[in-house]
C-alpha cells in the first residue's frame, strides 16, 4: 500500500514538472479575436498553454508593448497603421510565411502583401512580410431605427443637437482627430495641417458637449447603448457592434456616410521579443483556419481575410487606416479635450 502511495505522488510530482514545463504563449487582441474554442484547439493541437490578455484601444497596446521592449508578449492583433510604429521602434519581427500555410486560404486582396501599404518593408535589398492580415471593418454609424427615421447621411449627424445626450462615440483620440479632420473636409484625415488643428479641436469639444459618453470596447458600447438609450453611435467596431445589438434584439440600422468610412485591417504580428517564434506562427495559422474565420463572422459580425463581405462593394468607399502625423499629440490633446478643458487650454504648450 505503501508503495502504491509512493507511486501515485511520483506519478502527479511527474504531471505537475510536465505541466510546468509546458510551453506558454502570450496573445495580446482585441476582442472576440481569439474565441475559447479556438484556444482550446490550439491548446490541444500544440500542448502550450495560451495567456491571452485582452485590450481596448490601440494606445493601450502600446504602452504594453514598448513597456519591456515587446518582451512581455509573443504575438499580437494590430492594424496597418499602427503596426508602423512598432516596426519603427523595432519591436516586431519578420514573418516567415512558409510556416503560415493557411496564407493559401486567405482572398487574392490579402495574399499580396506587397500591395497592402505597410506589410511589406525592404531591409538591406530583401521584402520583409512584418505582419498577416486578419479581419478587416469600416467604422460606420448606427443609428436605433425607433428614434431614427431617416438614415444618417453624414458623419455631421454626431454633432447633430437633435440627438444631445443620445450620441455614443468612441474614446480613442488618434481615431477621433480623424473623425473630425474627415467631417471638416481635410484632404487627409490622417496628415492634418497646422491650420487645420484649432479647427479640429473646437469640433472635438463640440462632439464631447453632444454626447452621453465614449466607449472603449464593443460589449460596453452596447450595454450604454441599451442602458441610456442611445439614438447613434460612431461604430468604431463596425458591423462588430452591429451584430451585438441586434443579437440583444435591438432595432439598428448602419450607414456608411457620404464622405466615405475610415476602415482597419487588422493582423497579426510576431514580437522581437517572442520566446518561441514558431508557436507563434502556429497561432497564427491556427487563426487563419476555418473555424476561427467562421467565429469571426458568425460570432462577431466581423469580415474575415478567407471569405467576401458587404464591405467589398465597390460602392462603399473606404479609406484603410494611416499613420498619423502625431499620434502623441492626438492622444494629449484628446485627453485635455475629455477632461473638460476650453480650446486655448487644450492647446497650450
Amino acid at each position: 500500500m505503501r508503495l502504491k502511495l509512493i507511486s501515485v505522488v511520483a506519478a502527479l510530482a511527474l504531471a505537475g514538472v510536465q505541466a510546468a514545463a509546458a510551453p506558454v504563449l502570450r496573445v495580446l487582441a482585441w476582442p472576440g479575436y481569439a474565441e475559447p474554442e479556438v484556444v482550446h484547439d490550439f491548446e490541444t493541437k500544440t500542448g502550450a498553454h495560451v495567456e491571452l490578455t485582452v485590450i481596448d484601444t490601440d494606445e493601450s497596446m502600446w504602452q504594453k508593448l514598448s513597456a519591456h521592449e515587446g518582451a512581455d508578449f509573443d504575438v499580437f492583433a494590430v492594424n496597418t497603421a499602427e503596426l508602423q510604429r512598432y516596426i519603427q521602434a523595432k519591436l516586431v519581427q519578420p514573418v516567415n510565411t512558409d510556416k503560415i500555410p493557411n496564407t493559401g486560404m486567405q482572398l487574392p486582396r490579402f495574399r499580396q502583401r506587397a500591395t497592402i501599404p505597410g506589410l511589406v518593408h525592404v531591409q538591406a535589398g530583401v521584402a520583409q512580410t512584418y505582419a498577416i492580415p486578419f479581419t478587416y471593418s469600416e467604422m460606420g454609424l448606427i443609428y436605433d431605427k425607433r428614434q431614427v427615421s431617416d438614415p444618417p447621411t453624414s458623419i455631421a449627424a454626431l454633432w447633430d443637437t437633435r440627438y444631445q445626450g443620445k450620441v455614443l462615440a468612441y474614446s480613442g483620440g488618434t481615431h477621433n482627430f480623424s473623425l473630425a479632420a474627415q467631417m471638416l473636409g481635410a484632404p487627409s484625415p490622417f496628415k492634418m495641417q497646422t491650420a487645420m488643428w484649432p479647427r479640429a479641436v473646437d469640433a472635438l469639444i463640440d462632439l464631447r458637449r453632444n454626447v452621453l459618453g465614449f466607449y472603449n470596447q464593443p460589449e460596453e458600447s452596447v450595454r450604454l447603448f441599451q442602458r441610456h438609450g442611445a439614438a447613434l453611435m460612431y461604430a468604431n467596431y463596425g458591423t462588430q457592434q452591429l451584430h451585438l445589438l441586434k443579437a440583444q434584439g435591438v432595432d439598428a440600422g448602419y450607414v456608411i456616410p457620404r464622405e466615405g468610412a475610415l476602415a482597419w485591417l487588422d493582423c497579426w504580428a510576431v514580437t522581437r521579443g517572442a520566446r518561441d517564434p514558431a508557436l507563434a506562427h502556429a497561432w497564427i495559422d491556427q487563426l487563419l483556419g476555418d473555424k476561427a474565420g467562421q467565429l469571426l463572422v458568425q460570432r462577431q459580425g466581423l469580415a474575415s481575410t478567407t471569405t467576401e463581405s458587404a464591405s467589398s462593394r465597390p460602392e462603399v468607399r473606404l479609406l484603410w487606416l494611416e499613420p498619423v502625423e502625431d499620434a502623441d499629440r492626438r492622444e494629449t490633446l484628446w485627453a485635455r479635450i475629455r477632461s473638460g478643458d476650453r480650446a486655448s487650454r487644450v492647446l497650450a504648450p
